[in-house]
């Protein structure tokens, strides 16, 4: 498992540039047709706009851009370049453009496209998916604060059940195991172990 970065959520930006408007979306997928849907369902929601630009990249290496009928070269491809320059994958982006009237050139539709992709991707959160292990700990109430603190600087914590004694859940990078691990065995003089639960990815920020 490598870590890497995509977006969070599904969201919209937009912006006015010389009365044409234009539209940025950004969304999570995993596949392409997930990918294709979201294009189709943003194609069907702006049927009357000028132009529904989109690109999208995936952590299996597929990677495609649509100019949608603007100058080759002047729209799919810059909304691609941003997600690749950001190291986005993972994301399909959709620009849509509703045209003013004055007529932006080569430059400034690259300028406005990528743009356009930029505010969709930041709008919709990006994060930094890393490799974790959902770890457990059972201790005494006596060692809850303490074992706790030491969870919370170095995962994010899960559910905590109340007992006879205490069991503790969290997410932490799996860099962080043998060293949370090792301060777990300073702290409570060998008694506490990590048990390990599962492996899955997790979102931080970036």
């Amino acid at each position: 498992m490598a870590a890497y970065k995509t977006v969070s959520v599904e969201a919209t930006d937009e912006f006015i540039e010389k009365k044409s408007r234009f539209i940025g979306y950004a969304c999570p997928v995993t596949t392409e047709e997930e990918a294709q849907a979201l294009i189709a369902a943003r194609k069907k929601k702006y049927w009357d706009a000028s132009h529904n630009v989109w690109a999208y990249v995936l952590r299996s290496g597929t990677v495609r851009c649509s100019d949608d009928g603007e100058p080759q070269g002047t729209a799919g491809v810059p909304v691609l370049d941003v997600l690749q320059k950001a190291g986005i994958s993972d994301c399909v982006v959709v620009v849509t453009r509703y045209f003013g009237g004055t007529l932006l050139g080569a430059g400034g539709l690259v300028r406005a496209y990528s743009h356009g992709a930029s505010i969709g991707v930041q709008a919709a959160k990006p994060v930094m998916m890393r490799p974790c292990t959902v770890v457990s700990v059972t201790c005494d109430y006596s060692r809850y604060g303490g074992v706790q603190a030491l969870l919370s600087a170095h995962a994010q914590m899960g559910e905590t059940e109340f007992g006879e004694a205490v069991t503790l859940t969290a997410t932490m990078p799996e860099e962080e195991v043998d060293i949370v691990q090792a301060a777990l065995t300073e702290l409570s003089a060998g008694q506490l172990v990590l048990t390990p639960i599962e492996q899955k990815y997790a979102p931080f920020a970036c």
